[in-house]
């Protein structure tokens, strides 16, 4: 009765990450549209990704064929956050969670929802978690295939113009923090400076888009973290 309980709750205080996921994943699923990708493909992806960083930035990879090897580092080094994530969740789990459920919960850990997991007074219990993890992933999976199958009947200039809320949605999320942190803003401008470079510069422009990401992702968070390192305690 308790593990229902938790359950439900997991679902209640996880209703906002849905909305949110919704929104975005619908931005996605007109993206993988545009790149190629069917409804079934779209679905499947976030159904087994449930990244919106690692999804977007593989679209690229994807369309122009790059080999395995590439997109799973590419994946790896977007998604490497996750895992110091899911280390961090072990300690709030209790001696008796077994590896299934940790692995389980391991599969849904997204920023949000480690976010109120950390918060979660006491001890984590599974069920809590996998409420959180069933109504956010519902929310990812459906915004994709409604944003999918709109790619597959809206006129194309529609979906050119809709594409541009992915665009939209980076900028607001980037903004905030860069408006209060000078770290924050360097970076961006540091990443943003870099990308152009090897975008048009004559012989890493030949790399292909992921390898790119890859090396402005490892090079930038390396000097951001040395030129203005985050001491423990700094909530800035």
């Amino acid at each position: 009765m308790q593990s229902v309980q938790e359950y439900k709750e997991g679902i209640k205080h996880g209703i906002p990450i849905f909305t949110g996921y919704l929104a975005v994943s619908f931005a996605f699923g007109i993206a993988a549209s545009e790149k190629g990708l069917n409804v079934i493909q779209a679905v499947f992806m976030s159904l087994t990704n449930v990244t919106s960083a690692g999804q977007f930035a593989s679209l690229d990879s994807i369309k122009n064929q790059v080999s395995l090897f590439e997109l799973a580092f590419l994946q790896f080094i977007i998604n490497i956050r996750y895992l110091l994530m899911s280390t961090a969740l072990t300690q709030k789990l209790g001696k008796e969670v077994g590896i299934l459920h940790r692995c389980l919960i391991a599969y849904g850990v997204t920023d949000e929802i480690f976010a109120l997991s950390v918060l979660r007074h006491g001890k984590l219990k599974p069920s809590y978690s996998y409420g959180l993890i069933t109504i956010s992933v519902s929310g990812w999976i459906l915004g994709t295939f409604l944003g999918a199958s709109a790619g597959k009947i809206l006129p194309a200039i529609v979906i050119s113009c809709l594409g541009l809320a992915i665009y939209g949605m980076f900028i607001a999320i980037i903004i905030p923090p860069a408006k209060e942190s000078r770290a924050v803003l360097g970076t961006v401008l540091g990443a943003m400076g870099m990308s152009f470079f090897m975008t048009y510069a004559p012989i890493v422009s030949r790399l292909s888009s992921g390898f790119r990401i890859i090396i402005i992702t490892v090079v930038v968070s390396m000097i951001a973290a040395t030129v203005a390192p985050r001491l423990e305690g700094d909530e800035k």
